[in-house]
């Protein structure tokens, strides 16, 4: 029993990480109705800027307390990420408004290979560390009502933590925000949210601005996993299982995708894989997001699209 919590536990802490890389796919997608395949991209470039401005801010401004050099890095890192949103907004979605999906998505395709080549012209190509002070020992737990106990990450903990809370303030901002409810608008239809005076140049600035804050904490939590690399921007493709579980329309869908997900690998992994050799946990996500993309495309809580003619 105790190992099967421990593998339960670990698969609801891998579940929420993912959870948090897809709520950017699932942002973007409510306000453009478009899929944004610079996600995994915006992920690498805001751990870079917060791997490099961590390093660079202490020496630049003296400081001897590493905290105060990682919340200013942070705040930088937070900025650069408006100054991109508000920059894909003036340069490309301003120029693409009302056009076919088809247009976006391409756009989104060279937002993603000019930020992979821009990040690491700008800060660099090397791996680099983001150490935020998250414990990296494992502790074990429940040592009195199981025998050994339950071995758990703190690591892990933290980052599913974090994940949380943001998990939770971007839902209350969709639900009970009217900045969240315009959003919807705009993902509706651009010519009606304009028509009742929504500012659609304002709102995918603000989306976007969110989606890369989400990128940021994703990308601090995933690079002080794995360092910052290259390969980080491939954590994306781990999100989208859990999109198409979930559904692309819907933040609680993201949510509960990343744990059905995160919790399904690991327990196959655990109790299915010695029995075929190993591997499962690597295409067991993507095998279940075609199980429900062949009998329910629109995911748990997607909407479903009647076309009536």
């Amino acid at each position: 029993m105790g190992f099967f919590i421990e593998a339960l536990i670990g698969g609801l802490m891998a579940g929420m990480l993912y959870s948090l890389v897809a709520l950017g796919f699932v942002l973007i997608y409510k306000a453009s109705g478009v899929f944004n395949f610079a996600q995994g991209a915006m992920v690498l470039f805001a751990a870079l800027a917060m791997a490099r401005f961590s390093e660079w801010i202490p020496q630049w401004l003296g400081l001897e307390s590493k905290l105060l050099g990682n919340v200013i890095a942070f705040f930088i890192a937070a900025g650069c990420m408006f100054i991109l949103a508000w920059l894909i907004e003036r340069l490309v979605l301003r120029h693409l408004v009302n056009q076919e999906g088809v247009t976006l998505l391409m756009a989104t395709l060279g937002i993603t290979y000019f930020l992979d080549g821009f990040g690491q012209t700008l800060f660099g190509s090397a791996i680099y560390q983001i150490d935020v002070g998250m414990p990296k020992e494992p502790v074990f737990l429940f040592q009195n009502t199981f025998e050994g106990g339950v071995l758990i990450s703190l690591e892990d903990v933290y980052a599913a933590g974090v994940a949380a809370l943001l998990v939770v303030v971007l839902s209350l901002f969709f639900q009970k925000t009217g900045t969240g409810r315009a959003l919807r608008a705009v993902a509706d239809d651009h010519q009606a949210a304009q028509s009742i005076g929504i500012p659609l140049k304002r709102i995918w600035v603000i989306v976007w601005f969110v989606a890369g804050i989400t990128a940021l904490v994703a990308g601090i939590i995933w690079g002080s996993k794995l360092g910052v690399q290259f390969s980080l921007a491939t954590v994306a493709l781990r999100a989208l299982p859990v999109i198409i579980l979930g559904g692309l329309t819907s933040v609680p869908g993201a949510i509960i995708g990343g744990l059905i997900i995160g919790v399904g690998e690991k327990l196959s992994e655990v109790y299915l894989g010695p029995y075929v050799g190993g591997g499962i946990e690597i295409w067991f996500a993507y095998v279940l997001a075609l199980v429900f993309l062949l009998f329910r495309p629109q995911g748990l809580f997607g909407e479903k699209i009647i076309d009536r003619v």
